[in-house]
This record gives structure tokens, C-alpha cells and sequence, in this order.
């Protein structure tokens, strides 16, 4: 009998990558509820970028299952919006922040709006976009005179003008302060509250953002433990996971802490992948 899952954001079972003989990961099995806040983590090499590109029907599997928004991986693209691995843009760049965010009503970062999308209501959903992200104060501004934290700010809501049902950010605090960093994963947190937007976000460090998480996948050594972060950020889990010692503490503020998480060889380069 086919499981009942229609709940899911995103569901998986079994779930494998392998390039050649090399498996990156296996048995991969996820719940994302809708609406919900998730990191995947881990060190480099370990398959968290694969990981979004299988979502995004990208990357096929060669084993399990995965479906998204209720359909195989793939055929919801359009519900679906997507912030890669960090964008730079040069100092020089006179393209304005508003630019930035209505080139994605083309389905293309770096396209030519078309003619359509000049509309009253193409404007009102950039408009939306901007405010979403809380970036209304430095839109108009050129993206190239912007700090790191607003240009990010500006590339989400790019992903967001589209009204997603689905968010997929891939290390989007990658060269951002701390103080940014939980400025972002604030925002994050705060568009799935408000707009009900189911968000996987790749992370590199937990720590920053892990007071705004509802669920976590750990990937390491090619395995996986997804759940809640107080049920999966345990001293005894992830240095199992790892097969070194890690220790996790509670903060004075009752906030949890990973120390000492080992950098494992890894097991392939995510920004390689075919």
C-alpha cells in the first residue's frame, strides 16, 4: 500500500547519489512538513549542494525515492524558488537592487525582463518581494554599493517574487559576518512564519542559525540524520554520525552549541557534481 504523505514538502525514502563507483550518500529518508525551516549540514564534500540539485530534479537518484510538492523531483520547478551558491557582484555593478529582484519574473538571473513583466502587477510583486525581505530602504540603490548582508537580502527575494511554495537557499551565509549571518537566517525564519514558505537552506555552520531551525539533515561519511534539531543535535548522534567526538552544549541562554565537529576526507566536491 502507497504511503500517505501528502502532507510533505518534500519526501524521501531511501534515497542514494552515486557518480561511478563513489556513493556520496544513502538511505536518505526525509519529512519536511510545509512551512518549516531546514538546514542540511555538514562539512565540505559531504553532498549538501547534490542534495538541492536532486530536489530540483537536477541530479538523479540511483537509488529510493524522492518526491517534491507532492511530485517526483522535477515537475514543480515553477513552485519552486532557487538561490545558488553565492552571487558576487562587482563594485562597478549600477544595476539597481529592484533590477536585481525583477529579473527573477523571468525564470533567469541574468535575462532581459520581457516586455510583459513591466506590468502593474509584475511591479507590485517585486514590490511585495522587496518588502518581504525587508530591503525597501536600499532597493533603488546600485547593487554594487551594497554590503554582503543586503545584497543577499535582495538575491531571496529575487527567489521569492515568483511567490514559491518552496525556498532553496545553498549556503547563502557563505562570507557574511556573524551578525549577518543571523540576520539572514532571522529573515528566513520569519518568511516562513509570515508567508508560509517551506525553506532548505544549505549551511556550512549550525551554530548561527540553529535558534531558528525547526528541522535538520546532518550528512557526513555518506549518511544522513534528519529530525528536530534537539532530537538530532546530541553529543551521542553526531559523533556516531561522524565516527569522531563531537560535543554539543547548552549555553547559558539554553542555547545549543557544536563544538569541535571534524572535517572527514571528502567524498566528492559539491561544486563539481555533474
Amino acid at each position: 500500500m502507497r504511503p500517505e504523505r501528502s502532507h510533505d514538502a518534500i519526501w524521501a525514502r531511501g534515497a542514494e547519489v552515486r557518480f561511478g563507483e563513489r556513493v556520496v550518500w544513502s538511505g536518505v529518508g526525509l519529512d519536511i512538513a510545509p512551512g518549516s525551516f531546514v538546514a542540511i549540514l555538514g562539512p565540505n564534500g559531504v553532498g549538501k549542494s547534490t542534495l538541492l540539485k536532486v530536489f530540483l530534479g537536477l541530479q538523479s537518484l540511483s537509488a529510493g525515492r524522492v518526491e517534491v510538492l507532492g511530485s517526483p523531483a522535477g515537475r514543480e520547478r515553477r513552485r519552486i524558488g532557487d538561490v545558488p551558491q553565492r552571487q558576487t557582484f562587482e563594485r562597478t555593478l549600477r544595476l539597481r537592487g529592484i533590477d536585481v529582484v525583477r529579473l527573477g519574473l523571468d525564470g533567469a538571473r541574468w535575462g532581459v525582463p520581457v516586455p510583459g513583466h513591466r506590468s502593474r502587477e509584475a511591479r507590485s510583486a517585486v514590490a511585495e518581494a522587496v518588502r518581504v525581505v525587508g530591503a525597501a530602504g536600499f532597493a533603488i540603490r546600485p547593487v554594487g554599493d551594497l554590503s554582503g548582508g543586503e545584497q543577499q537580502r535582495l538575491v531571496v527575494a529575487q527567489a521569492l517574487v515568483r511567490r514559491p511554495d518552496l525556498l532553496l537557499l545553498d549556503e547563502p551565509l557563505d562570507n557574511l559576518d556573524l551578525a549577518n549571518q543571523g540576520a539572514v537566517a532571522a529573515l528566513v525564519q520569519r518568511i516562513c512564519r509570515q508567508q508560509g514558505v517551506t525553506v532548505v537552506m544549505v549551511a556550512h555552520d549550525v551554530n548561527p542559525i540553529l535558534p531558528y531551525l525547526d528541522q535538520v539533515v546532518y550528512l557526513a561519511a555518506g549518511r544522513a540524520v534528519a529530525g528536530a534539531p534537539a532530537e538530532v543535535i546530541t553529543t551521542s548522534t553526531l559523533s556516531e554520525l561522524y565516527g569522531a567526538p563531537v560535543e554539543v552544549l547548552r549555553a547559558s541562554d539554553g542555547r545549543l552549541v557544536v563544538v569541535g565537529a571534524p572535517e572527514p576526507p571528502a567524498v566528492h566536491s559539491d561544486r563539481h557534481a555533474p
